[in-house]
């Protein structure tokens, strides 16, 4: 899971994930060849070994937003994994609070004390723009399940002047009308978890809280408060109507229930770091962006990518005969530097003595060209069940 989707776990888990999610659900997700749900793309790979194990690509959104596009190929290999892996134990109630102990400034000091004072008034009017907005942006099924805009402000933002700036930046970024209608459901990893937890099955992480949170806070002071004033600034744009965010929350879910492997969208759906690089910032502020975007995918992407994948690789040879489930955010397995990419390098390929992690996509169609080797970045057709795991060249990071 993203070190950002738990923002609102003490929410989500207001209402408990069901085995399913309710009836009703569309039969299609509007994509171009418009499949049946079993010839969907799966984000699934397979590990060559007796019992098999499996990588299975997360998104970061509501589950019931995407669980009736996941194909039964992934819900089986959950189903008959006895082991399930995740980024972190977000079921744990030591885990969340040490979460959101890393965002706390240290003892004594307040927001208004540390940011610059345009910038702090600037955030107190956003914040209350956002407070008298949010009854209006509630769905009548969020009131009719107990949750109000006035406990919902209160969760997310209820604190913010004790916050680093640099999670208050992330908090801002949440704060928008379509993040405020999905509050209330667990995020697809989280309902994983507890679905792991209600089948009784053994589970584990390959991260420690501080892999995740602490990157944030290795920012320099001046590109903390350089990437909030940009997030306000954007917040602003939108409310004036002048700005119109090139991926969204919805555009996320359509890519990821139709299967399409897109580096691009699925590096902001991993980090959920707004990207500040832009043709309208001066040259020595467009450095700063992509510095931070520099930061953010080697701390983020590339790091986590080693270390898990390490993991992955003592968990498979310590015990031989089990069968993995391992649910990470889809952005680990896809573009340069992956988990696959780093259980290669230590091995792991076909002909090797050590159990084999040859990864293969179990999918049927696809809605792109890109190849082994090709410099595209769509998605691909599989040929099951003997196609190796293509690469897919990330424009981002």
């Amino acid at each position: 899971m993203s070190p950002w989707s738990w923002f609102l776990l003490p929410t989500l888990r207001l209402l408990p994930a069901s085995a399913a999610p309710p009836r009703g659900a569309p039969a299609s997700a509007n994509c171009k060849l418009k499949p049946q749900q079993s010839e969907l793309n799966s984000f699934l790979w397979t590990i060559k070994r007796d019992p098999p194990s499996y990588f299975f690509g997360t998104t970061h959104v509501p589950y019931t937003r995407v669980w009736h596009f996941i194909p039964d190929n992934s819900k089986e290999a959950f189903q008959q994994s006895s082991i399930v892996y995740f980024e972190l134990d977000l079921t744990d109630p030591s885990t969340i609070s040490a979460l959101t102990s890393c965002q706390m400034l240290p003892r004594g000091e307040n927001l208004q004390d540390v940011l610059p004072r345009d910038i702090y008034c600037r955030l107190k009017r956003h914040l209350e723009y956002v407070k008298l907005m949010m009854p209006s942006w509630m769905t009548p099924d969020q009131h009719g399940k107990g949750l109000y805009a006035d406990y919902l402000f209160d969760a997310i933002a209820g604190n913010w002047e004790q916050k680093r700036p640099v999670w208050v930046m992330l908090m801002v970024n949440s704060l928008t009308e379509v993040d405020i209608k999905s509050r209330g459901v667990p995020v697809l990893d989280l309902y994983l978890a507890q679905e792991a937890e209600r089948l009784r099955k053994q589970t584990g992480t390959v991260e420690k809280v501080e892999e995740q949170c602490h990157p944030l806070n290795g920012l320099n002071f001046s590109q903390v408060i350089f990437a909030l004033n940009q997030t306000i600034l954007q917040q602003e744009s939108l409310r004036a109507g002048s700005l119109q965010i090139p991926y969204t929350t919805k555009d996320l879910i359509k890519h990821y229930n139709c299967g399409d492997l897109s580096s691009i969208i699925f590096s902001h759906d991993s980090s959920q770091v707004p990207s500040f690089i832009n043709a309208t910032l001066p040259p020595q502020e467009r450095v700063t962006a992509q510095e931070i975007d520099s930061y953010f995918c080697r701390e983020l992407i590339y790091k986590r990518n080693e270390r898990m994948g390490k993991w992955v690789k003592a968990l498979l040879e310590e015990f031989p005969d089990k069968g993995f489930f391992f649910a990470f955010g889809a952005r680990h397995f896809m573009g340069n530097n992956t988990v696959l990419d780093v259980l290669r390098r230590e091995g792991y390929e076909r002909g090797d003595r050590k159990p084999a992690v040859t990864a293969r996509l179990l999918c049927r169609l696809g809605s792109g060209s890109a190849r082994p080797g090709s410099s595209g970045t769509g998605s691909w057709v599989c040929r099951v069940p003997t196609v190796a795991a293509p690469r897919v060249s990330a424009q981002k990071c």
